[in-house]
This record gives structure tokens, C-alpha cells and sequence, in this order.
């Protein structure tokens, strides 16, 4: 349901492994402009490199906790946390967005798990290396 309303808002999201359908659309965009399979591909890639993914876990988090994350600001925000963590050199970082806690693989630019403010207390976050505060 979740996944659905954000598909309908026109969120990018991706939930666990892109291999093939990547290069399925990138070989639709390619027959379509014209252009090579090798510059749509890339051009895709950038595409999905830039936005942040929510892996499965993270999704049943989301859906069980009822953690509302489908103002576009938020996940602006939460992809500039990202990027703030990358440029320090992060691997596994939490992000803190208003009252809603995302722990991230920076590399992947994937939501791991996430917690509402109700869920933070009592617990410890391990195997992170930073915090973005946004």
C-alpha cells in the first residue's frame, strides 16, 4: 500500500536488488532517443544513483511502525543527509529527518531500517560511523 501511494506521487524508489530492469529500460531509452544502449544505460544509472533506495527491511519498518514518509521534502532531505555522509567519507550513517531516524548504507545509497521519534528511545544504533542531523 505504502509503495503504491509513493509510486502515485511520483516518488523514486527502489526496494532491494536493480540488475536487469535497469538495462531493460536503459535499452528501451536507447531504441527510443536514438542514442547508444551504453549512454542510456549510464544515463540511468546516474538516474537511480541519485535518488535513495528503502530495502526490504526498511519497508516492513516503514509499513509496521505507520512512519509517514511521503512528503517529497523529507526524502529531499534524507537524500541530502546522504550526500552529506558521502562527502565526509561515511559508510553506515543515521540520518535524522524531523522526528524520523533512517540508519543508511551510504555506498548503496539504500534506507536500511528506520525508527519514528516513539521507537528511538531505549535503543542503541551500532555499526554506524557518523550522524547527519537534518
Amino acid at each position: 500500500m505504502l509503495i503504491n501511494e509513493l509510486k502515485l506521487r511520483n516518488l523514486q524508489i527502489s526496494t532491494g536488488n536493480v540488475n536487469t530492469a535497469k538495462a531493460g529500460n536503459a535499452e528501451k531509452a536507447a531504441q527510443q532517443s536514438g542514442g547508444t544502449f551504453a549512454e542510456a544505460l549510464q544515463s540511468e544509472l546516474d538516474a537511480r544513483n541519485s535518488a535513495v533506495g528503502f530495502s526490504k527491511h526498511a519497508m516492513k519498518r516503514i509499513e509496521s511502525r505507520n512512519i509517514e514518509i511521503l512528503d517529497s521534502d523529507m526524502l529531499q532531505r534524507l537524500n541530502d543527509g546522504i550526500e552529506i555522509a558521502a562527502e565526509k567519507g561515511s559508510n553506515e550513517t543515521l540520518v535524522l529527518v524531523d522526528r524520523t531516524a533512517f540508519v543508511v548504507s551510504v555506498k548503496n545509497r539504500t534506507v536500511i531500517t528506520t525508527m519514528s521519534q516513539e521507537d528511538l528511545k531505549g535503543n542503541i544504533f551500532t555499526n554506524i560511523d557518523s550522524t547527519v542531523i537534518m
